[in-house]
């Protein structure tokens, strides 16, 4: 059941398409040259996840943000205009409406979105699905490789509503329809169906969650019948209390994780077999690391992260050097306006230089099972290697989101 990365988590190849390799090559010359505080290559991050409010109409028990959501704030649309056409300077190339809070709920969502189009962004948008009239007023803009992910975790009406908590009317055939609607008008979009699956026992915020494993194959029969093009399983994630850390939690019980290994191999062969190849079934990192048994070595890493000066987050509380870190304090490069314009994204990009050596990821990040691990140890391979930063062999380019 162990892969390779699949093409949406090979992040190496990412960071060698061609658009790219000239500030992965810069990075490591200057990683060599033993990384001068002013000499950091001056580009700005490939990808980020641009977190547009902190407002949100769903209470979901597992959501990992909950701590900073429904808190008043958002990004003004000039301060996200003056970020965005600074970071395109700079070289960035995708941008990810997600949370925090639900992006739609923004008061100028449809101009972001046409705005990151113009600027020639690849956008992707993580949405709850309650209005996605608002995606549909903008959807014409996008284009092949943009994509919409429904926040879904169900395969029953039930079970969604267990899940999410909706503050408003929200009936899950009802938004899936709606997601439908929108693809048949422009099949062009990626149209996924996220699921995070919880198991028996997992407590978020002193309450213990619902499980969905039982219903994976119903949502993978959903996702057919709605015509999306694919289904992203995940394990369900939780901050830790005290240092906040977003974290996959291990099961320290040998029979406890053979049996949730072997209900887990089994609900994905199923979902495969429901998928009859019309649809994608993909599994994260993270959820392969669980079913090797590896988490671990997704939580031993490498003391520097290298991967912030490649992504980062601009939220309303701040710019974060990782999404596993959003209001952590110990990871904010700068305020909500650190790339508005260029002077302030080179004062960003002075505190990047010094957080990519006093942030000790090996550290702070014991308790996250990583998505960049292997990234992030690549790049530690190509920094100690002999290999001229120049003979780095340029990959054709595709998909740019981190």
């Amino acid at each position: 059941m162990e892969k390779l990365p699949s093409r949406e988590h090979d992040f190496c190849s990412k960071l060698r398409q061609a658009s790219v390799v000239e500030r992965l090559r810069a990075y490591i010359s200057w990683q060599r040259s033993g990384a001068p505080p002013d000499g950091i290559p001056p580009f700005g991050p490939l990808s980020i996840n641009l977190d547009l409010t902190s407002a949100c109409n769903f209470a979901c028990p597992h959501c990992v943000d909950s701590g900073i959501i429904n808190t008043g704030e958002s990004i003004q649309l000039s301060d996200i205009r003056g970020s965005l056409e600074t970071l395109k300077q700079r070289g960035l190339l995708s941008v990810i409406l997600i949370g925090g809070g639900e992006p739609t709920l923004h008061r100028d969502f449809e101009e972001v979105v046409c705005f990151s189009k113009k600027l020639g962004l690849q956008v992707g948008i993580v949405t709850n699905g309650t209005r996605l009239d608002r995606v549909a007023s903008v959807a014409e803009r996008l284009e092949p490789k943009d994509w919409l992910r429904l926040s879904v975790d169900a395969g029953t009406r039930e079970t969604f509503i267990k899940a999410h908590r909706p503050r408003v009317t929200a009936d899950l055939h009802a938004i899936l329809q709606n997601a439908h609607d929108i693809k048949k008008a422009h099949p062009a979009i990626s149209l996924g169906y996220s699921f995070v699956i919880v198991w028996d026992g997992i407590e978020a915020g002193g309450h213990v969650l619902d499980p969905n494993i039982d219903e994976m194959v119903s949502a993978v029969h959903l996702a057919v019948q709605y015509g999306f093009d694919y289904v992203s399983f995940k394990p369900c994630l939780v901050r830790l209390e005290g240092s906040g850390r977003e974290s996959l939690l291990n099961e320290t019980a040998e029979e406890r994780q053979a049996r949730l290994s072997a209900a887990l191999r089994k609900n994905l062969d199923l979902a495969q077999a429901a998928a009859g190849g019309r649809i994608a079934i993909l599994q994260s990192v993270n959820l392969q690391a669980l079913l090797a048994g590896k988490v671990d070595e997704l939580k031993t890493q490498p003391r520097i992260c290298h991967m912030q000066y490649f992504r980062t987050v601009l939220a309303p509380a701040g710019i974060y050097h990782c999404p596993a870190f959003r209001g952590i304090e110990n990871a904010r490069l700068a305020g909500a306006g650190g790339y508005a314009d260029s002077g302030c994204f080179d004062a960003t990009s002075a505190e990047l230089a010094r957080s990519i050596f006093s942030f000790d990821a090996a550290h702070e990040c014991r308790e996250v099972a990583c998505f960049y691990n292997h990234a992030n140890r690549e790049l530690e391979h190509l920094i100690a290697g002999s290999c001229a930063p120049m003979d780095i062999v340029p990959l054709e380019d595709d998909n740019f989101f981190l």
